[in-house]
């Protein structure tokens, strides 16, 4: 597992992946429904880029998001049903 920290990690992984794969910006936007340029400028790193699509891009490489260090949803949930009735 990767350890992703910033915009510039999450490109530098997602470009290494997309080329380990042999496939070229082109044919990942086309996998992923997603135009050239948010290849690009993903795998730059530029920080203001639509997290649907970034997902989308993921996916199309055969990876997943994972969240560590949180509280998971159903503690949430649990938590928030808890203190409706109070």
């Amino acid at each position: 597992m990767t350890s992703i920290r910033s915009p510039q990690q999450l490109g530098d992984a997602l470009r290494a992946a997309r080329k380990q794969l042999g496939l070229t910006q082109p044919q990942l936007a086309l996998a992923a429904g997603v135009g050239v340029r948010f290849i690009v400028d993903l795998e730059s790193g530029k920080p203001t880029l639509r997290l649907e699509n970034a997902l989308r891009v993921i996916d199309a490489l055969g990876g997943e998001v994972q969240l560590s260090g949180l509280p998971s949803p159903v503690a949430n949930d649990q938590r928030e049903g808890g203190n409706r009735g109070a």
